[in-house]
């Protein structure tokens, strides 16, 4: 046991802290694909220790020992993260949360749960179903991240339509920052007391601090659900039918389009219409509400050139959604895949949708570029891009990799987009997010310096 373990374990008690190889190598990285790639080539370094903390005193003990000792502190979810935020530069305490998952308190007058950070996403999803609530919070990796991962990377879930993106859910949260100290943001419907504090660390990804503490809005379970399905004969229909949606203030839970590649993909078992483009609708909330919603959906995809294609592709997504193939899958054919989410405003994102895809084509050893959108707002939405590319030589995986991201990145850039919609920056976007905040981007380096002059708070995450 290294120095800074010992003085961890002198501190917190043995039973808190681990350094044995399984240990290790289960945070040693996150499901970034070209973490899973080297740590299959062997190059992946691992942290000194683990620590596992009960309460958020211990985990600003941890973080003023490893202050002291100036080794690296990397926050560890459930470790879904696919950009690298929390796979941990060599030597590092990984600080593990995942023992601090109860629910401290339900208001449901006021309608917020007071949780801690570590509570696994579907855990807490169970827990208020069973009092008749839901956050509407639904990422893909409900099963595999905590709420306070949600936080530290400024997630969506796939109603965010309806509900919000994690940011419209957080009302407070705790935090424990560089310096070993406790900061908590006061829990009120709204303030106008200054700057919110709370943004500072939303989408901070563990580099200013450790979110300890959480409070989420909740909604009352919805009376009715009613699911439809559209077919366009181009992406530019479907985007112009969400537009049409979003703009005059109807808000699905779920308007999700897919590219004709992907619809033909995902849904042609159940009976998708060929060589279209399909638009998955959820409308839910009180009975009243949806059936007019409903309806205002079906005519704005109508009048965009949308023919009904039944029930049967929502429902199939519904059953379905949250299953990925392994990157191991991949990996034993010699393939690299991944997926990017970025953003633009309405009269872009058609554009950007036919330039990504064409950059991703233009990749040597690319097999197949696709996009859906899957989060929408009254001034734009969001492309969910996903690539697979099998390059001559797999042991030059790494660059068409590479390649790919920097062909997405800088497309996205030259229009207009946002680099990053809801996965956040770790480390693979670091490098591109300078060009993405542009004279706001010192901003960000000031807070840097002034809560963490060491720079010891993960490391190579955010700031490239």
């Amino acid at each position: 046991m290294i120095d800074v373990a010992r003085a961890l374990a002198r501190e917190l008690g043995a039973d808190r802290v681990s350094d044995d190889a399984a240990a290790l190598d289960a945070h040693r990285k996150d499901y970034w694909v070209l973490a899973h790639l080297r740590a299959r080539q062997g190059k992946l370094p691992g942290p000194a220790c683990v620590v596992t903390p009960h309460s958020t005193e211990e985990v600003a003990l941890a973080v003023r020992v490893a202050q002291r000792h100036g080794v690296p502190i990397v926050p560890f979810g459930a470790g879904s993260g696919v950009v690298g935020g929390a796979t941990p530069p060599a030597n590092a305490v990984v600080i593990d949360t995942r023992a601090m998952r109860r629910v401290l308190e339900l208001n449901e007058t006021a309608l917020w749960a007071r949780v801690q950070a570590g509570m696994m996403g579907h855990t807490y999803d169970e827990a208020m179903r069973a009092r008749g609530y839901t956050s509407g919070h639904y990422p893909q990796s409900i099963a595999l991240s905590t709420v306070g991962g949600w936080v530290a990377t400024r997630a969506a879930g796939q109603f965010s339509t309806k509900y919000g993106n994690i940011e419209d859910l957080l009302l407070a949260l705790e935090v424990v920052l560089p310096s070993g100290r406790v900061a908590r943001t006061k829990n009120v419907p709204r303030a106008a007391a200054g700057p919110s504090l709370r943004e500072v660390f939303l989408g901070s990804e563990g580099t200013l601090g450790i979110v300890t503490e959480v409070t989420l809005r909740l909604h009352p379970l919805p009376e009715r659900r009613a699911l439809s399905t559209w077919a366009f004969a181009t992406v530019q229909e479907g985007l112009e039918a969400i537009r049409r949606v979003t703009r005059v203030g109807w808000r699905p839970a779920v308007v999700r389009l897919y590219d004709a590649l992907e619809s033909a993909r995902h849904f042609a078992s159940v009976g998708a219409p060929a060589d279209r483009c399909l638009l998955l609708v959820v409308n839910e909330g009180p009975a009243s509400l949806v059936e007019v919603e409903r309806q205002a959906c079906a005519e704005a995809a109508a009048s965009a050139g949308g023919t009904p294609a039944g029930p049967a592709p929502v429902e199939h997504w519904l059953a379905h959604r949250n299953e990925v193939p392994s990157w191991d899958f991949f990996f034993e054919r010699q393939i690299v895949a991944d997926t990017i989410e970025v953003a633009a405003d309405w009269d872009r994102v058609g554009a950007l949708y036919d330039a990504v895809v064409g950059a991703l084509n233009a990749v040597p050893g690319m097999l197949v570029a696709s996009a859906h959108s899957s989060h929408s707002y009254p001034s734009g939405t969001n492309l969910y891009v996903s690539f697979a590319v099998k390059p001559a030589d797999f042991a030059e995986a790494e660059r068409s990799y590479v390649d790919a991201w920097g062909a997405v990145m800088r497309t996205t850039l030259a229009h207009g987009g946002t680099i990053a919609h809801h996965h956040g920056v770790g480390r693979l976007r670091a490098p591109w997010l300078a060009d993405e905040l542009g004279t706001a981007y010192p901003i960000l380096q000031d807070l840097k310096r002034a809560l963490d002059p060491k720079g010891l708070m993960n490391p190579g995450t955010l700031f490239a």
